[in-house]
């Protein structure tokens, strides 16, 4: 049975509320939110851009989005995990900051943002059994809201092909340590020269995994539980992890998906918007180029379907596969096949235009 993906064109991104006016029509007549349970709390995930970047969706068009969820009686809020790398969106205090300075303001978007610390409290393991995650750490505020709604900027990304709602739940969900997870199956090793011997690597470990010898660092690998805690706080980023030696980051990324929406089949809601479609993820600390022209706003209840969608009508319009073209090494199509396989949705869509 094919999958409905509601879509409406767009081509002037600097028009707002042309922008909002579609928007708004799109989740009306496509009713993709009609799941959402009255009197629940609703989790719209998002990603509020790295400081330098403008490329995330605009917070004004996440007001129509979280509008359209209270007039069905529901409450929103927008959240995004912290990162791994360093940067603004390292930590809580610093990253609801940032989204404030992004425009994520109660007074634009009318809802709360909500980012949650690293702590243990907060975190939810979430069993799956699957092929390369066993168990996945999910951000505890995504699996205790009543629905979920992902609204995904739809663009290139360099170990992924591109990323869409697949990436924006499987690793945008994930707690620091899922993240890990997804990325390498290896411990931080130790740049000796950066090294200063400061011990703050040592203190923050929770396995006690890092001694401090000889003034440098040493970790035990065996020990490691993959919380990346050290490369945040080391001041010299003497601590390093080989993300690109992770292989399979594309299904574990697929696999953190299934995590996240166990027990929502058809019970979430997903919302790409296939404009400024760039060649690298809104995490860059810059702007990147484009790659692609606009094409539109897709809504679903389906993260397969959407993504499969998004993916066919930019590379339409460009008349090849613009993310193989960018990003030659990886091929995004396996993230769609490899979550169609192990359940998370189809791969065969009706397109419907509003």
């Amino acid at each position: 049975m094919k999958s409905k993906v509601y879509f409406i064109p767009v081509e002037n991104t600097d028009n707002i509320q042309l922008i909002n006016d579609k928007l708004k029509n799109l989740l009306e007549k496509s009713r993709v939110f009609d799941f959402i349970p009255k009197a629940s709390r609703v989790a719209v995930k998002v990603h509020f851009g790295e400081e330098g970047n403008t490329g995330f969706v605009r917070p004004e068009h996440l007001r129509v989005v979280c509008d359209e969820i209270a007039g069905r009686g529901a409450s929103a809020f927008l959240s995004d995990a912290n990162t791994l790398y360093r940067g603004r969106r390292l930590n809580s205090g610093d990253h609801i900051k940032l989204a404030y300075e992004h425009g994520f303001t109660k007074e634009t978007t009318g809802v709360d943002v909500v980012i949650p610390d690293d702590t243990k409290k907060n975190v939810s393991v979430i069993g799956i059994d699957q092929k390369y995650i066993k168990d996945a750490k999910i951000v505890r505020v995504f699996i205790d809201a009543g629905a979920l709604v992902a609204v995904s900027h739809f663009k290139g990304h360099i170990l992924t092909g591109f990323g869409g709602a697949l990436k924006n739940i499987g690793m945008g969900c994930a707690s620091r340590e899922g993240k890990l997870a997804q990325h390498c199956d290896l411990a931080p090793v130790v740049y000796s020269d950066r090294c200063i011997g400061c011990g703050e690597c040592e203190i923050i470990c929770p396995a006690s995994a890092i001694v401090i010898k000889n003034k440098k660092s040493e970790v035990d690998k065996f020990k490691c539980i993959g919380c990346a805690s050290c490369l945040a706080v080391c001041p010299t980023m003497a601590m390093f992890i080989d993300f690109n030696a992770g292989d399979n980051v594309q299904y574990k990324m697929v696999e953190y998906a299934l995590a996240v929406l166990k027990g929502r089949k058809n019970k979430a809601g997903f919302i790409n918007f296939a404009v400024k479609i760039n060649k690298e993820c809104d995490c860059w600390s810059m702007e990147n180029p484009r790659i692609a022209p606009d094409v539109g706003i897709l809504a679903s209840n389906d993260p397969v379907a959407i993504d499969k969608a998004s993916f066919d009508l930019v590379n339409k319009a460009c008349g090849k596969d613009i993310f193989k073209a960018v990003h030659p090494e990886e091929d995004g199509v396996r993230q769609l096949e490899y979550a169609y396989e192990i359940g998370l949705g189809s791969l065969d869509y009706e397109l419907i235009e509003i």
